[in-house]
């Protein structure tokens, strides 16, 4: 046998003891605390639902699941840490929106989309389009109307890309609403000149509206998710109110490094939706105003491919661009 076939042989040797080295390290996973990388301050919709999933999946998993708050730069930060970890399943990252949108319009994204697989669904909360409680009109379809008279109405964001952007875009460009866009910083800031009367309505995450819109201090329009929220079930959705298209939700997931072990991801895909599927944290979270969603790897890579469609579209038309 010549040294090229016996080099040959060695490297195919080598690779099949890699392939296999790989397989057994995926059935014994996990070994060792996992992260889950919240690129959100502590205490947001992202956060809370991240950390649900996280109890849940320590349970499931029998490792702890430290969470670990890497906010900055639009969700980006704690993004790219994410996208440049090991893809060896003790990094992952609870997703938003913003891991679809971030490339379509900001110019400077230091990671690529495909640097991050979709593994998970776990929850969303609904966006509520609120306004003063004070305010003339009734609900979302009253207040399209009442923007397309004289010079329109001023509408809160947490800035370019967030999800009021979003809704905003859609209410402006599909409806002929008459908006006219103040950009804040984040949605606690949006929600407070709203209570302020300094702007005329603006579209926060349900878990975050929910105690404003119960005691009085805002007017809920709509909810811009397809179904009404189970702990407030009186407000009907934008869908009902004639707004086909308006489907907006915070919405958090787990994404993985790319190249980590299909094995891996089936796993956490599970120990989340199991997660997802207890009932003490259905009440829990239900409760807050946030839906637990779980489900399968393949339901949420599906889910992710929609709304990368669906948000490009409305970017497109919208000719939505970082500030």
């Amino acid at each position: 046998m010549n040294k090229t076939r016996i080099g040959h042989r060695a490297a195919v040797v080598a690779l099949s003891a890699m392939a296999l080295a790989g397989a057994a390290s995926a059935q014994q996973w996990p070994t060792k605390p996992i992260h889950f990388v919240v690129p959100f301050s502590a205490g947001g919709a992202n956060d809370l639902m991240g950390r649900a999933a996280a109890d849940g999946v320590s349970k499931a998993l029998g490792q702890p699941v430290v969470v670990d708050n890497k906010p900055g730069a639009g969700a980006m930060l704690g993004t790219d840490v994410v996208a440049k970890s090991a893809p060896d399943g003790y990094t992952f990252l609870i997703s938003a929106a913003g891991v679809v949108s971030n490339s379509m319009i900001r110019k400077n994204v230091p990671y690529k989309d495909s640097d991050l697989v979709p593994v998970a669904m776990i929850a969303l909360a609904p966006s509520v389009v609120v306004a003063p409680a004070d305010a003339p009109y009734k609900d979302l379809k009253d207040f399209v109307a009442a923007s397309k008279k004289g010079k329109g109405l001023h509408f809160a964001t947490a800035g370019t890309g967030s999800t009021p952007h979003f809704v905003e875009g859609l209410l402006e460009k599909n409806h002929g609403a008459k908006l006219d866009v103040v950009p804040y910083k984040s949605g606690s800031e949006s929600i407070t000149a709203v209570l302020g009367n300094q702007v005329d309505a603006t579209s926060e995450a349900s878990i975050v509206v929910l105690p404003y819109i119960k005691s009085g201090k805002l007017k809920p329009l709509a909810t811009t998710w397809t179904q009404r929220i189970s702990a407030y079930p009186e407000l009907s959705t934008a869908v009902e109110q004639g707004f086909d298209d308006i489907r907006i939700a915070h919405w958090a997931g787990v994404h993985a490094p790319a190249g980590t072990p299909p094995a891996i991801l089936d796993k956490m895909a599970e120990a989340v939706d199991k997660a997802m599927k207890d009932p003490a944290t259905v009440q829990r979270l239900k409760g807050m105003g946030i839906e637990p969603i779980g489900g399968t790897r393949a339901s949420f890579v599906k889910f992710v491919d929609e709304e990368r469609a669906r948000l490009g579209a409305v970017v497109k038309s919208t000719g939505m661009k970082e500030d």
